[in-house]
C-alpha cells in the first residue's frame, strides 16, 4: 500500500501482464452503493461540499464515505440517516457486513473495520389530503 501516491497497491495481484492498483475513490463508490442498498437506510449523509456539488448538478457517488488508508490496513467510516422505526442495530450490522462482503468480492481487499455513524432519523412524510369537493 502507497500512502504517497494515494493508492491500494494489490500486492497479490501482480502478475506478468502488469499490477493493479485500486484508488481510494473507488471503495468510497462501491461503500455507498453497498450501505444504500440496505433495507431501512434513507440516505447517505455528506459533509457541506458534497451538498454544495449535488446541489450544482454534480452527483456525488462516495457520499457518506470516508476512507482511512493506514499503515496496518484500510478502514472506513459510514455515515447514514436511517427511516424511523427500524432497529438502528441491525441496520447497522447489515450495513457493515454487506459493505465487508461487497468490498471482498468487487476488490479482494480486506478492511480493518467498517464503522457506521448513524447522524439522523428520517420521518415518514405524511401526505395531507384536501378534501376539494363543492358544497
Amino acid at each position: 500500500m502507497t500512502e504517497k501516491n494515494h493508492v491500494i497497491d494489490m500486492e497479490h495481484q501482480h502478475t506478468r501482464l502488469g499490477k493493479v492498483e485500486i484508488a481510494p475513490e473507488v471503495i468510497e463508490v462501491v461503500t455507498s452503493i453497498a450501505a444504500a442498498e440496505i433495507e431501512g437506510v434513507a440516505t447517505m449523509r455528506g459533509n457541506f461540499a458534497t451538498g454544495v456539488a449535488e446541489r450544482l448538478g454534480r452527483k456525488s457517488h462516495g457520499k457518506g464515505v470516508k476512507v482511512d488508508l493506514e499503515e496496518d490496513g484500510i478502514s472506513v467510516d459510514v455515515y447514514v440517516v436511517i427511516n424511523y422505526g427500524v432497529s438502528i442495530p441491525d441496520v447497522a450490522k447489515q450495513i457493515q457486513e454487506n459493505i465487508h462482503q461487497t468490498l471482498k468480492t468487487m476488490t479482494a481487499i480486506d478492511l480493518n473495520a467498517v464503522n457506521v455513524h448513524v447522524v439522523g432519523i428520517q420521518l415518514e412524510q405524511q401526505e395531507v389530503i384536501a378534501d376539494t369537493t363543492q358544497e
